[in-house]
């Protein structure tokens, strides 16, 4: 943590040198050869190659994604829940490859790869100096988003530091060696200090993180899906402008859009309220690709009711 007690910055040590660290830097070193030497389109094939091998090797993972298919989207037909989890396994694949080219590609070739679209609205608050709170979503491809939005309006996301330290100094280093930075998700006050002095803080509250500060609002077809209650918190401690913003890949290129602000529409004092014009966000920034959000993680897995067990809705899956 810095002196400013706002961003999150490890450290490298002599101690992530030993050898039970080598397999991280191996790994890492291995990614970072492949991405920087092979051109886009093999990089492509290669990654959605590895993800095409999961029914094979991650079983597990590929029933989630189908069971989360099949809560979100009930009246899909059943054919078509199969070619889009098919399609997300392999785009699930692919993450791995995007995140090396957004660590490790130099910025003349990043920007290559990505278009914008309604980009201005950012521009305009941060001239304004006004504090945004950019929601994104866990796409699989959120590396790269953060990477496009660096290069031409850094800021800081929210981040939960990697258990092994040799991994976390790595990852610390990629997200933010092009001018982003880290805040702590425990860091609550950090964050309201980013937004406050009109900074933009990346926030991603699309995911189940469990019972605490949290409500049960509709996602898709789940009406009481665990949704995170620090939305509202935010926007009433900073009063801070909001957009949604992700990127997706069509073809061999990125799209960044970004959304028009609309902080207006969130109740004050209302966490409920205040999830559920977010999750009504959310949706329309997942359709427009579906095929690469993380279907792969337990969205629905904390119930309404405490006395169920965590993760009844993913039981026996095959």
């Amino acid at each position: 943590m810095n002196q400013d007690n706002t961003t999150y910055s490890p450290q490298f040590s002599k101690h992530f040198l030993l050898p039970k660290f080598w397999g991280v830097w191996l790994s890492f070193g291995l990614l970072a050869f492949v991405v920087t030497v092979l051109p886009y389109r093999l990089l492509l094939a290669i990654g959605r190659g590895i993800g095409s091998l999961a029914p094979r090797f991650a079983k597990k993972r590929v029933a989630i994604v189908r069971r989360n298919l099949e809560l979100a989207f009930p009246e899909m037909d059943k054919s078509e829940r199969e070619q889009l989890a098919e399609e997300n396994l392999k785009n699930t694949g692919m993450a791995l490859i995007e995140t090396g080219i957004a660590w490790f590609w130099p910025e003349w070739r990043f920007k290559r790869l990505i278009k914008f679209q309604n980009i201005e609205p950012i521009i305009e608050l941060d001239q304004n100096k006004k504090g945004v709170l950019v929601v994104c979503t866990h796409a699989l491809n959120l590396e790269i988003t953060a990477r496009a939005f660096a290069t031409f309006a850094p800021g800081y996301g929210v981040y939960r530091p990697h258990d092994n330290p040799a991994y976390d100094f790595i990852q610390t280093w990629g997200r933010t060696r092009c001018g982003n930075k880290m805040v702590d998700r425990k860091n609550v006050k950090g964050m309201l200090k980013i937004l406050r002095r009109g900074d933009r803080l990346w926030y991603l509250p699309d995911h189940d993180y469990g019972r605490r500060n949290s409500v049960f609002v509709p996602f898709f077809a789940v009406e009481d899906a665990c949704t995170t209650s620090g939305t509202g918190v935010l926007i009433d401690a900073s009063k801070c402008a909001v957009v949604t913003a992700s990127s997706f890949r069509k073809g061999a290129s990125y799209t960044l859009q970004v959304d028009d602000e609309f902080s207006a529409a969130f109740p004050r004092k209302d966490a409920e309220g205040a999830a559920i014009v977010m999750n009504q966000a959310i949706e329309k920034v997942i359709l427009r690709g579906l095929d690469q959000w993380m279907w792969v993680h337990k969205r629905f897995k904390t119930m309404q009711d405490a006395s169920l067990e965590k993760g009844v809705r993913y039981k026996n899956l095959t």
